[in-house]
């Protein structure tokens, strides 16, 4: 048993490809240039005579929508497997990806997905086995294995902050219900609280709405006068007030 790595990488792959040359791989791409005994990985290989042609594996692990949640190594001539899409071209100059073999990728959006790939690993001898990954096949002698893990879904920013805004507003609204008008104060400034902090006050909505239909009262000699009347009877203008400023 040979273990090429150990620790799970963070993140799925979320996109496979083929390349021409292992120095022309796109940015967030890694490429699979070696094997894991460090032998040169190279998927085109003759093994009569050195050709100059090369093909390269390469994934990226970039965030996205989609993650690759199964691979498939078929032969040319067989059938495209349901749901699976072809690596059929080189990213980089647009050949035939392989000689012999077709690699076939599975999408899945991300959100649905519960097991994706993480990792690629080729190994030189095909009768090694790697702890944690499965054999996809067979490709000049080499065998290409994959890792799958768990996908992790995480809640996006937009919506923690919005449940976060949502909280301390529902909070606030809370608050101004339940808290008193008037909080007394220390000559410190900090506020003192006391037994009748935190109870509502308000007046019975009954008599808010005959507050408008009351009329004067005499009781026991004691006048109850609405307050158009009080103000109409000790309205004072401050005009003596006024002309000695001016």
């Amino acid at each position: 048993m040979s273990e090429a790595s150990n620790q799970m990488p963070t993140e799925p792959i979320t996109a496979v490809g083929v390349l021409s040359s292992h120095s022309k791989a796109p940015d967030d791409f890694y490429v699979v240039a070696q094997t894991t005994d460090g032998s040169d990985a190279d998927l085109w290989k003759d093994g009569l005579f050195k050709s100059k042609v090369t093909r390269y594996l390469c994934f990226t692990r970039k965030p996205g929508p989609d993650v690759v949640v199964d691979v498939k190594l078929t032969d040319i001539k067989d059938a495209m497997p349901e749901g699976f899409v072809a690596v059929q071209e080189t990213m980089d100059t647009k050949e035939p990806a392989m000689r012999k073999r077709r690699l076939c990728v599975k999408m899945s959006p991300r959100a649905a997905a519960e097991m994706a790939v993480f990792d690629f690993q080729i190994i030189a001898k095909s009768k090694h086995h790697l702890v944690h990954y499965t054999s996809l096949g067979e490709i000049n002698n080499m065998g290409i294995w994959y890792r799958m893990g768990k996908v992790l879904h995480r809640q996006s920013s937009q919506e923690s902050s919005g449940r976060v805004n949502n909280g301390a507003s529902s909070g606030a609204e809370s608050k101004r219900t339940i808290s008193r008008p008037h909080c007394e104060h220390q000559s410190s400034g900090s506020y003192t609280l006391t037994a009748m902090d935190d109870v509502p006050f308000g007046i019975t909505q009954r008599f808010q709405d005959r507050s408008k239909e009351m009329q004067q009262v005499n009781l026991m000699g004691i006048t109850i006068k609405s307050l158009a009347e009080i103000e109409e009877e000790f309205h004072y203008n401050f005009s003596a007030e006024r002309s000695i400023v001016a």
